[in-house]
């Protein structure tokens, strides 16, 4: 090629092939004086080249994403699922169903009844908004019912799904999740729904919905062996919400109220109850968290000086320390109400 560099520089000298050239990092030229050393020409593109594939290889392995960090990255990426859920036990099992693929809010405060709740103005926006709506149905919560109605999203109605005797049952006493037998099946109901929204996590909701319902079948079958000891087979209650407690395990309930827990009870039906229950040998009187327990107590002291204990029907968390409202809250509860239960009945 010649003395190509002739120029400002004054370089010159003996043929210099353009593969001589000292090469930055980025590929240009060095300028600035140059002197070759004299002798043949020294070709260095392979060495650049390889080089260069070196660094270029080095940097995209510590650019690329680890299996494990692109699945979070993707896992991040896709937007969590809005659940609103009527009241605890039903936010429970999609909290548990759910787990960190769902935002699951309790349209039902701690430490407030869950009978004729009247929702806020920011609670109706949210069960309009949610991707998914759990309700319970019946007349347990019309107020709730009614923004339900105004949904254009998927809703799960719990009771609306039950046929016969059950559907009857639910419209004296709506308590369906004191019966943990109904409770997986629900959850299994939810598992599915929430699949179907979000197919690319399907498997996740199929797997901790199989979880928390072997928990909930452990759960009954402590229940069934526990209650089948009992000497006496009588819940006396200051409101019938046991109902469905009492069937699955071959238990009685009488209440002094039904429908509402603060109800005004009618004497004439106290004086009854507690015939009933010197007749029966009860010893205990159950009443509950959130409601006054003056008729328990009236109740108790009419028949002989009764026991007055608390049972929960678990419409609310009455703000429990430490609790989130999860499956293990609903476990945790309903054991206590088996040991209150047990000790009452004299099960062995």
């Amino acid at each position: 090629m010649g003395d190509v560099l002739g120029g400002e520089d004054g370089i010159h000298g003996p043929s210099i092939e353009w593969e001589s050239f000292l090469i930055s990092p980025l590929g240009s030229p060095v300028h600035g004086p140059f002197h070759p050393r004299p002798g043949p020409a020294r070709p260095c593109r392979s060495g650049f080249l390889f080089l260069l594939a070196v660094l270029l290889a080095g940097t995209s392995a510590a650019w690329a994403p680890s299996p494990a960090r692109a699945a979070s990255a993707d896992a991040a990426a896709t937007p969590r699922l809005r659940v609103a859920a009527a009241l605890f036990p039903l936010a429970a099992v999609a909290r548990s169903v759910g787990g960190s693929r769902v935002e699951v809010d309790d349209l039902t405060p701690p430490g407030v009844d869950a009978h004729d709740l009247e929702p806020t103005s920011d609670q109706v926006d949210t069960l309009l908004d949610a991707d998914l709506a759990v309700v319970l149905g019946g007349s347990f919560q019309p107020a709730l019912d009614r923004v339900t109605e105004r949904r254009d999203g998927p809703t799960i109605v719990w009771i609306a799904d039950l046929e016969g005797a059950a559907a009857r049952r639910a419209d004296e006493d709506p308590h369906v999740w004191l019966d943990p037998v109904r409770v997986a099946r629900f959850a299994e109901r939810v598992g599915e729904r929430l699949a179907r929204l979000d197919p690319d996590h399907a498997t996740g909701y199929r797997r901790r919905s199989g979880a928390f319902v072997a928990i909930v079948d452990a759960l009954d079958a402590r229940y069934a062996a526990t209650l089948s000891t009992c000497a006496r087979d009588l819940l006396i209650t200051s409101h019938e919400a046991f109902g469905w407690l009492a069937a699955r395990y071959g238990l009685r309930e009488v209440g002094v109220t039904r429908g509402s827990p603060d109800a005004e009870p009618d004497p004439a039906r106290v004086a009854d109850l507690a015939d009933l229950a010197r007749r029966e040998g009860a010893t205990t009187v159950f009443t509950e968290p959130l409601a006054s327990d003056r008729v328990a107590r009236t109740l108790a002291r009419e028949a002989g000086g009764l026991e007055t204990v608390v049972l929960d029907p678990l419409e609310g968390l009455r703000g429990r320390r430490g609790a989130i409202g999860d499956g293990a809250d609903y476990v945790r509860v309903m054991e206590r109400n088996l040991d209150r239960i047990a000790t009452a009945l004299d099960c062995a």
